[in-house]
């Protein structure tokens, strides 16, 4: 091979290296753009990692002053590397200190809850038995071929979550003092939800709603062996999903009681 042609080889291998390389370098640049964008968006992210917040966005800064003058592709990569690293780590601890607040506020509720519980005990025997009364009867409930059976509805929830919210409280604490009153009976904690998404995540989300109410009855002080829990997604609709407001019946928990020596009616 002549020489010309050797350095004509060389000079192709040499621009196909460059390309390559410039290309790998946008790539890290736009990725950690868009890490930035979303931690820069995030209130929480600016609460919890201000510090990193800033540094990712001082590395983004470099590393893009670097892509358009006088850097090289690596030292482009390896300041957008830096950036996307810090607004990951912001965006986790802003994950982190979400989950924290959300647990403060559910044991908030919890002490409010199991404070009016105490201050129940101190009525009478029979103050308790009227009152234990007077809630059934205030329960959203209806008398069916399965027994007695309570209905909490959607908006008792987050949207589209298993997380109770704090208008469930007053339901639950009166769900909560029957039990109390009536330590026989047991109880089947039924969730549903409409037909919208995937099959198999509304089973999934039916199920953990059900199994938060189970577990705040427990928090606050029902024997676990008296509750079952049971999830049907999209079955036993009570409304027609085409319209929202019958989607918002069908998105529900239903609680069955058994009857005062704790025999269950039959399941579904």
């Amino acid at each position: 091979m002549s020489l010309s042609k050797r350095l004509i080889t060389c000079l192709g291998v040499a621009l196909l290296a460059g390309c390559s390389s410039q290309q790998a370098s946008n790539q890290a640049l736009d990725n950690a753009r868009s890490s930035f964008q979303a931690v820069k968006e995030d209130p929480q992210a600016l609460r919890a990692a201000p510090k990193e917040v800033i540094r990712a966005g001082e590395s983004l800064a470099r590393a893009e002053q670097l892509s358009t003058y006088w850097g090289s592709a690596s030292d482009v990569e390896h300041y957008a590397y830096l950036s996307q690293r810090y607004s990951e780590i912001a965006m986790q601890r802003s994950l982190l200190a979400q989950k924290r607040e959300q647990e403060e506020k559910l044991a908030l509720q919890l002490q409010s809850l199991q404070l009016t519980l105490r201050e129940a005990k101190l009525l009478t025997v029979q103050q308790r038995r009227e009152w234990a009364e007077e809630q059934l009867v205030s329960l959203d409930s209806s008398e069916t071929e399965r027994g007695l059976v309570m209905t909490m509805n959607d908006v008792l929830f987050s949207g589209g979550s298993a997380n109770l919210t704090p208008a469930a409280n007053r339901t639950v604490l009166k769900l909560v003092q029957f039990l109390q009153l009536n330590p026989k009976r047991v109880i089947r904690v039924e969730g549903y939800s409409d037909n919208m998404g995937e099959e198999a995540d509304n089973l999934q989300l039916s199920i953990e709603r059900a199994q938060s109410i189970a577990d705040v009855l427990v928090d606050l002080g029902v024997d676990s062996q008296r509750i079952t829990v049971q999830g049907f997604g999209e079955a036993y609709p009570v409304a027609d999903n085409a319209s929202t407001r019958g989607r918002a019946q069908n998105r529900r928990v239903e609680i069955v009681f058994s009857d005062q020596n704790g025999q269950m009616g039959p399941s579904r």
